[in-house]
């Protein structure tokens, strides 16, 4: 009896090690596919017109995420668990600019951001779902030259 207990805690081990293992491998192949520069097409459903598109760029090298608003500088951290994604505390610069769709852009842009629950890459083009109900907040084309 005692061996059977031994050899069962070491298939359970061995049987969430595994799984353990295999959820890095698919979060680094997720991170990976994502590195690549990108620039954002539309925010919460709404195409982007009259504006200065955000970009950013993500690395994962070590899970980096820099961008422009359309304004200011943003760089900051990002984490992938299986196919959710969150950003870290995002750094933003202080840069106040005049034109009012450039700053309503950049505060939507980082409100996405901060919402952004889940992700998609299908045929170069990203999309950030929100955390609270799955709707689509940002969708993003990624540089071909990459």
């Amino acid at each position: 009896m005692k061996t059977l207990t031994t050899l069962s805690i070491l298939i359970f081990t061995l049987f969430f090690t595994g799984c353990d293992e295999t959820k890095k491998v698919i979060d680094v192949a997720g991170s990976v596919q994502l590195t690549g520069s990108y620039t954002v097409s539309a925010i919460n459903g709404k195409k982007l017109i009259n504006t200065t598109n955000p970009t950013f760029t993500m690395s994962a090298l070590d899970n980096s995420f820099r961008g422009t608003t359309g304004c200011n500088s943003v760089f900051g951290t990002y984490t992938i668990d299986l196919y959710s994604i969150s950003f870290g505390d995002l750094a933003v610069s202080e840069k106040m600019c005049t034109d009012k769709n450039i700053m309503k852009t950049e505060r939507d842009f980082l409100n996405a951001l901060n919402n952004t629950g889940t992700y998609g890459l299908q045929n170069g083009v990203l999309t950030f779902y929100s955390k609270t109900d799955r709707s689509v907040i940002l969708t993003a084309a990624k540089d071909t030259n990459n």
